[in-house]
């Protein structure tokens, strides 16, 4: 009996970015391979688009190298780098229900630069109506890290919220998403990018070569940090009582631990504090790809797409991505969308 995943997909070979080791793009070939099935419980997508993010870049260089014990030691266990993806289901494997054959579906794939990626359909959703199906593969992993940074804040209706690191991936959906919930947001970034992150919703911009925190006089009820550039111990004073820090990301780091150690050492000491520090640990879920699609067609939530870049160009993507230079998200355009 034919595979139920066999359903829509020819039989040919399928552009796969392949990836052998750690380093810089030369590690990355693209190559013929045969489309993958879809096991219980996932789902084969064609994709049209898929998007990069600091952690294609951690898996590409294998840095910090403490990840690698979650990656693989010598190599990464994943041939197909990539996580963010949108597309069309052309294979259902058994005990799929939440989706149909034709339908168009965004979020976190296992391994989503390739022309037919396999997801679990736990972490998919429906692309919503007001995006373009390429494009919906931005808010898979920023949109849901942004969202649950939000959560833990407790940002709702009338909060005061700072977003350090405002205009890139996790920071541009930070600072729509809050404002969307009725929050009054502060948003600092470097100065070339203060226009776009007014566009995103911010009240006030801060730019970063020029306005110093530490001379704020305003109090804010929760803080989402995507830079980690200060130290808890100088940002707490600018919390409100009862308000909360939530630690994103570090980029700042050594090339052993990336920066996570004070943070860590910071959650520890701070976790049950009046002021708590909140070390995020962003989780994979429907639950928050179907609201970023509500949001979206709400018109609440919009991607922000960087730069686009064919398959073949993926290397040239990291360097843009790692550039500085980026507002939103940097998207690899695969198939037709």
């Amino acid at each position: 009996m034919e595979h139920p995943s066999a359903a829509l997909v020819p039989e040919v070979d399928i552009r796969t970015l392949i990836q052998r080791g750690y380093g810089d793009a030369t590690v990355l070939s693209l190559q013929e391979r045969s489309a993958p099935i879809a096991g219980p419980g996932e789902v084969l997508i064609r994709v049209a688009g898929a998007a990069i993010d600091r952690g294609t870049w951690h898996i590409t260089t294998g840095l910090p190298r403490m990840a690698r014990l979650g990656l693989g030691l010598r190599r990464p266990k994943a041939e197909v780098p990539g996580l963010d993806v949108a597309g069309t289901v052309v294979g259902l494997g058994a005990g799929v229900t939440r989706f149909a054959l034709g339908d168009r579906v965004f979020g976190i794939a296992r391994g989503s630069l390739t022309e037919c990626a396999v997801a679990l359909e736990s972490k998919l959703a429906r692309v919503p109506q007001a995006c373009p199906v390429a494009d919906a593969a931005a808010l898979g992993v920023s949109g849901s890290t942004a969202l649950q940074a939000l959560d833990a804040a407790r940002v709702g209706p009338g909060s005061r919220v700072l977003v350090i690191g405002a205009s890139g991936g996790v920071g541009h959906f930070a600072v729509q998403i809050a404002a969307g919930r009725g929050a009054q947001v502060t948003a600092v970034c470097s100065g070339s990018k203060r226009e776009a992150v007014l566009g995103f919703g911010a009240s006030t911009v801060l730019v970063r070569e020029r306005d110093d925190l530490e001379l704020l006089t305003e109090r804010f009820d929760a803080i989402v940090d995507m830079a980690a550039t200060r130290s808890y111990r100088q940002l707490r004073r600018l919390l409100a009582d009862q308000g909360r820090y939530v630690f994103v990301g570090a980029e700042t780091g050594g090339p052993w631990t990336g920066g996570f150690l004070r943070p860590a050492r910071a959650a520890l000491r701070y976790r049950w504090s009046a002021k708590p520090f909140v070390m995020l640990i962003a989780r994979e879920r429907a639950a928050e790809l179907e609201t970023l699609a509500a949001l979206v067609d709400e018109g609440i939530l919009t991607p922000h797409i960087d730069a686009r870049y064919r398959l073949d160009e993926v290397g040239e993507a990291l360097d843009r991505l790692v550039s500085g230079l980026v507002v939103g998200k940097v998207c690899i355009a695969i198939g037709d969308s």
